[in-house]
């Protein structure tokens, strides 16, 4: 930590709980905020370059899910913490949080004071889940984790988890070659890859297991 205390960056597409989470923040602990983004990759590359305490990240963020930006955080800067705050419950979601090493889950309808609670213990490099997930959560997780299968998630490229999740929200390869910039051909080339590595065969079977892995929500 620094001299100002917790250096935190902020990541959420809503500008008003970004507004909101920031005041909290810097009234209630000693903290800096050192940045905000409001998409996945400009959350990594923010943390890459800001090498912050805490990553406090939304889950469902666009470009990509916070799940996969704390994946890449813990290769990238494996001093930050990261603290999902997130509106699911899903067991799902917080048992692939836990997988991926985030360190605090945090859901938007807790009370302030549990999530200040949740940033000090995450600072502290202690693990939080907000009631109810808690004892649930961590119980699946420890006997997931006695698993070991290979995860095949952990075969794909970078590019092929951004198709993958571009695709479950239900992008076109016209629409994701736009997005990433890169070409149709490309994109198929990815897309195919992705769906050989996992077994895939119809774009419903990719949507089911986006959802069953926590990358993309049904709402």
């Amino acid at each position: 930590m620094n001299g100002n205390g917790i250096s935190i960056v902020l990541a959420d597409d809503h500008s008003v709980v970004r507004a909101g989470v920031r005041s909290l923040l810097e009234r209630e602990i000693p903290c800096t905020v050192v940045g905000e983004a409001s998409n996945g990759p400009e959350a990594l590359a923010m943390t890459e370059r800001l090498q912050p305490n805490l990553l406090v990240v939304d889950l469902m963020m666009p470009g990509l899910s916070g799940l996969e930006v704390a994946r890449q955080v813990r290769q990238s800067a494996p001093n930050t913490r990261v603290v999902i705050l997130s509106m699911h419950a899903d067991e799902s979601y917080v048992r692939e949080a836990l997988r991926v090493g985030v360190t605090a889950y945090v859901l938007k309808e807790a009370l302030s004071t549990d999530f200040l609670y949740a940033l000090h213990q995450a600072a502290n490099g202690r693990r939080y889940l907000s009631p109810p997930l808690s004892e649930k959560a961590l119980d699946a997780y420890a006997n997931q984790a006695i698993e070991t299968t290979l995860d095949l998630y952990e075969t794909l490229t970078a590019r092929e988890r951004e198709i993958l999740y571009l695709a479950a929200q239900g992008m076109t390869s016209a629409e994701i070659a736009e997005h990433l910039m890169i070409g149709i051909r490309t994109v198929d080339t990815h897309r195919a890859s992705m769906m050989r590595k996992l077994g895939l065969h119809t774009p419903l079977d990719l949507i089911r297991y986006a959802v069953r892995r926590g990358i993309v929500t049904l709402d």
